[in-house]
């Protein structure tokens, strides 16, 4: 199995959690075993038993992990905005850039959620679903008049397209297109 190219920074936990999402993404969580953790962080497997109690424990923190920071930055984003488009703008920025910065855990997400403990799984749904409701929010302000189901579709439409970002390429040219695709649709939803 190949090692990431570069350990990242940070503490060991946050090393070990940045390799497993990018070696999930790439091989899947069933195709990663604790002894090929180990290796691409430069400890063994069984040292990783000492910052996390499994494999499972890895995937639900990276997945519950994500959905928290998802809605925590869109809370934050709904409590400054002083209009709808800029509440829809910094929503949008707030998710490319997201979608930019980890898109193994798109991946990982999309493949693996199914394989978090049932109670680990409804967490994140709940999550999910907090978050798409500031994007229904927004949207409804932002187009009074449409109905909430249109708005729902719509949210989960740009997610579908920011979220492209692990197919479309990393590069900032790519991030911008799909965040311009994205404000454009936003613009003429009715």
């Amino acid at each position: 199995m190949a090692t990431p190219a570069a350990p990242p920074a940070g503490s060991r936990r946050e090393q070990i959690l940045t390799v497993a999402a990018q070696l999930f993404a790439r091989h899947g969580f069933h195709g990663v075993s604790m002894s090929d953790l180990g290796a691409a962080v430069g400890i063994s497997g069984p040292a990783l038993y000492r910052h996390f109690p499994g494999k499972e424990a890895l995937l639900s923190e990276l997945l519950v992990g994500i959905s928290e920071h998802l809605l925590a930055g869109g809370q934050a984003r709904a409590a400054q905005a002083t209009d709808p488009d800029g509440l829809l703008a910094a929503l949008v920025e707030f998710h490319a850039d997201f979608a930019h910065r980890e898109p193994e855990l798109i991946v990982v997400q999309d493949r693996d959620l199914a394989n978090l403990a049932a109670a680990d799984r409804r967490k994140v749904r709940r999550l999910q679903r907090t978050y798409v409701e500031i994007w229904v929010d927004a949207l409804r302000r932002a187009h009074p008049g449409v109905p909430a189901g249109t708005a729902r579709t719509a949210a989960h439409a740009t997610f579908g397209l920011l979220n492209s970002t692990p197919h479309a390429g990393r590069t900032p040219e790519a991030a911008e297109l799909l965040q311009k695709m994205a404000m454009a649709a936003l613009r003429d939803l009715r």
